[in-house]
């Protein structure tokens, strides 16, 4: 009887030690990762119920993290990544194109615009709150200092060449 208190004894302790060293770990806030790819189809991934594309990674992710079903897109790539960074519709931030108009369409190495410096990205509402940022792959919102991705979106050592010019 002895050795059956003693090894419940012995339980019970492990038990409270164990829940007070998961309750001591410091909550940190969740990995957000979001993916943009130009040229995609909603029904182009199998998450969506493709049934010859197979997409077990992304399929992985959607099954274990949110899936985003409604969003506003435009005909190119700029406006709609400057909506998804600021949250906020295109023409709201003067992020659109227009045939023929002077509103930036999509904005290349050499253009002379960019996202406008007062429109606060994700990334920026992020990294107060502890979060390292980085964008990976193409940016087209602008490439001239104070505009580029390695000062708007990205964490310091992340891969950006410098914070005052691109790269």
């Amino acid at each position: 009887m002895s050795k059956r208190l003693a090894l419940l004894a012995v339980i019970a302790a492990g038990c409270l030690t164990a829940d007070r060293a998961v309750r001591a770990q410091p909550s940190r806030p969740p990995n957000i990762v979001i993916i943009l790819a130009d040229d995609l189809g909603y029904g182009d991934l199998g998450a969506f119920g493709n049934p010859t594309i197979r997409t077990p990674r992304l399929d992985a992710m959607a099954a274990e993290g949110q899936k985003w079903t409604s969003f506003y897109v435009q005909p190119v790539c700029s406006p709609s990544r400057a909506a998804l960074l600021t949250g906020r519709l295109p023409v709201r931030s003067g992020m659109f194109g227009a045939p023929g108009g002077t509103a930036p369409k999509v904005l290349r190495d050499n253009a002379a615009q960019g996202l406008p410096l007062d429109e606060i990205t994700i990334a920026e509402a992020l990294k107060p709150k502890g979060y390292a940022t980085a964008i990976i792959g193409k940016w087209h919102l602008g490439q001239l200092p104070g505009f580029c991705r390695c000062v708007r979106a990205s964490t310091p050592g992340s891969g950006c060449p410098s914070r005052t010019t691109c790269g």
